[in-house]
């Protein structure tokens, strides 16, 4: 009787526990601030990549006025700059401490510039030699000036006939790379970016997104009147919402506002990485596309996908994307597998009303929040700073320090599917293919567990090589030896009978 009452209530506790745990998966992406997706698709818990070093609040920066409508951050070297759209300048800080930031200077003219006064900066870039380029929005230009704000060159409305000659140009973002060429977002321009060449002159467009259409609406389209054409939705082109520069000169593209059923299917794509032709070279190996939370219902009453208003990209090829939707960041690594997610929206640190543009320094994060106005500044946590850690020795050939990294990272994370992998790949370049292959199993990483079961095929080939062979021999010789034998017990059963006969 004891005994029985022992393993019932053993089972109980088993079930509470099982209960409990799913209980707080099912509840992690609502209620935990970080989280991951598994190969099934479940919400992960996660210790904290990030956490909030500062929330800075400008009226206490000895601004005179606080922010109305920015828009944009760039980061150069220790320097931010922001566009505070809404007021007509943009405001320079210098990082002076680890969270620490003091006002360099308010830029509202640029002096040789027609007209000086800038309107409605919507962003800006700055390039190696400290050239400033502003998207002066409401003076329809993109305007470039050296770093003591002396007037250089300013990049117009090209005469292009794929631009509505009745439409004005209104440039949202920029970003410059090193040979000085400029490219362009523009409102109401769904064609890709405009690329000006250095020397002002427009040479097209750049990586204009793929369209997508309903065959049946295509169809019907061809054979509907005038009138129903003009009633129904025309398949042109996404536009962007924002770009970036990486240290290789590849622009990453968001665009937002995208349709839950078209990110499913994968017709149009929330990010997008451009070479110099405007080809996108993203790589999406990860289990799920990039587009942010996989599910997309009410909560909070807030609906639909992720809408990626922003994206940086660390030196190590993450790439972090901000979503206005929910408040939250999503990172990717190269592969585009998700490395975490966290944030949200709310009042309290680490959450935002409306963040409307990220960027990075070094690995820490500030993200602009224009209904706050306010930065708030993330930055890694031991966990977080791991998983760079880990990344950063393996790139260099460091096997082992990376093989460290990720297992500590293991047991801090137990779920984590980029440990297991990262083990798995760093086994793997030590030539380890038998062991690789388990964390690759483990985890159900298909491509990398081929590529170990390739190179452990090779590998025991060549460690077995002479016993396949003495094998091979053998069974060819074995059957050649026992029709040797009867061949031979054949002539003399019929020398036998040759004798008898005489």
């Amino acid at each position: 009787m004891k005994n029985k009452i022992v393993r019932i209530v053993t089972t109980l506790t088993v079930m509470l526990g099982v209960a409990l745990s799913s209980f707080a998966t099912a509840k992690a992406g609502e209620d935990n601030y970080t989280y991951t997706y598994d190969y099934w698709g479940d919400v992960q818990e996660s210790p904290d990549a990030y956490t909030v070093a500062q929330v800075f609040d400008f009226g206490a920066l000895g601004l005179d006025k606080n922010l109305k409508a920015a828009e944009s951050l760039f980061v150069k070297d220790n320097h931010v700059f922001l566009c505070d759209t809404g007021n007509n300048r943009i405001i320079e800080f210098e990082r002076t401490g680890a969270d620490a930031f003091t006002v360099v200077r308010e830029i509202t003219k640029i002096k040789g510039a027609d007209p000086e006064t800038l309107a409605s900066p919507a962003d800006i870039s700055v390039d190696e030699d400290g050239d400033l380029f502003i998207a002066d929005r409401d003076n329809a230009r993109v305007i470039r000036c050296d770093k003591d704000l002396n007037f250089k060159m300013q990049f117009t409305r090209p005469s292009d006939q794929a631009i509505d000659a009745e439409m004005g140009f209104r440039p949202d973002k920029i970003v410059a790379d090193t040979a000085g060429r400029i490219y362009c977002e523009a409102a109401g321009i769904n064609k890709g970016l405009l690329k000006f060449e250095a020397d002002g002159t427009f040479s097209g467009f750049v990586g204009a997104t793929r369209v997508s259409y309903n065959f049946m609406d295509y169809l019907w389209k061809r054979f509907a009147s005038q009138e129903q054409r003009a009633q129904m939705v025309s398949f042109v082109p996404t536009e962007y919402d924002n770009i970036y520069i990486d240290k290789e000169g590849f622009i990453y593209a968001v665009a937002g506002g995208l349709d839950e059923q078209d990110l499913k299917d994968e017709t149009v794509d929330a990010v997008r990485k451009l070479n110099m032709m405007g080809s996108d070279i993203l790589v999406r190996n990860g289990e799920y596309p990039v587009y942010g939370d996989l599910y997309m219902g009410g909560a909070g009453g807030i609906t639909g996908p992720s809408y990626f208003k922003d994206v940086t990209v660390l030196d190590n090829d993450i790439y972090i994307c901000l979503d206005q939707n929910r408040g939250r960041l999503f990172g990717y690594d190269d592969q585009g597998r998700m490395v975490y997610a966290f944030g949200g929206n709310g009042n309290q640190a680490g959450y935002f009303r409306k963040a409307v543009s990220i960027e990075h320094m070094d690995n820490d994060l500030l993200v602009l929040d224009q209904l706050d106005g306010t930065i708030t500044l993330f930055i890694p946590t031991h966990y977080g700073q791991l998983i760079y850690d880990a990344m950063a020795h393996f790139d260099v050939g460091e096997y082992d320090e990376s093989q460290a990294c990720w297992e500590e990272v293991k047991m801090l994370n137990g779920n984590y599917e980029l440990a297991y992998i990262g083990i798995g790949r760093n086994l793997l370049s030590k030539k380890q293919y038998k062991e690789s292959m388990e964390y690759f199993e483990v985890k159900y990483d298909d491509e990398n567990y081929s590529r170990a079961f390739a190179q452990y095929r090779k590998q025991w080939i060549r460690e077995h090589i002479i016993t396949i062979l003495v094998l091979i021999v053998i069974l060819a010789a074995v059957p050649m030896a026992i029709g040797k034998v009867f061949s031979l017990k054949e002539e003399i059963d019929n020398a036998d009978i040759f004798k008898l006969r005489r």
